[in-house]
């Protein structure tokens, strides 16, 4: 009776903890296609996560950057984030083209994050789209909630287009929370 009167009290705190946090906390991802699309209803940027299923450093990423509140509010409000698995084996069409996966192992890449990379396979990676499908860049390397904000900022409010980076960054101050990902 005790174990099950502490699983009951346990699932309460468990799920009144992910209830009670906010949903602007999480990164509303969409797939390539998906924000794509979304470009052409409402521009704004894109932000594509290029990941694998065993990257160790992709998981890191997800869990300390990604769940950080702050850079999710400003992804969800300034991008349309995607996540691109590198090892897909969909087929994406973009741009009239189809992008597949030609590999028949395990681990092979597929075309569209190896264009997205210009072939440097480096994961996690991050790849900066414009309104027009451009690419602006691409970031590889794991990065932190406070080494994402200058990122975030320097694209998502156009700064790119009148400044250099090193100038925006050596005049950056951040103002993401990045203690435990709390505010």
């Amino acid at each position: 009776m005790k174990r099950i009167i502490l699983l009951a009290a346990t699932v309460i705190i468990i799920s009144g903890s992910l209830f009670s946090q906010s949903s602007a906390e999480y990164v509303n991802w969409y797939s390539f296609e998906e924000a794509v699309e979304k470009v052409s209803e409402n521009p704004k940027k894109i932000f594509i996560d290029i990941y694998t299923d065993w990257c160790g450093w992709c998981r890191r990423m997800d869990e300390e950057t990604f769940s950080n509140p702050d850079v999710a509010d400003y992804l969800n409000e300034h991008f349309y984030p995607v996540k691109l698995n590198a090892e897909t084996t969909d087929t994406i069409a973009f741009q009239g083209h189809e992008f597949v996966n030609e590999g028949n192992g395990s681990r092979s890449a597929h075309q569209l994050p190896i264009a997205l990379l210009q072939g440097q396979m480096s994961y996690p990676s991050v790849a900066y789209m414009d309104e027009n499908l451009q690419l602006l860049t691409v970031v590889p390397g794991f990065t932190t909630p406070e080494n994402i904000e200058p990122l975030l900022r320097f694209f998502g409010e156009d700064h790119y287009k009148s400044i250099s980076w090193e100038e925006f960054s050596n005049s950056f101050s951040g103002t993401f929370n990045t203690e435990n990902g709390e505010r």
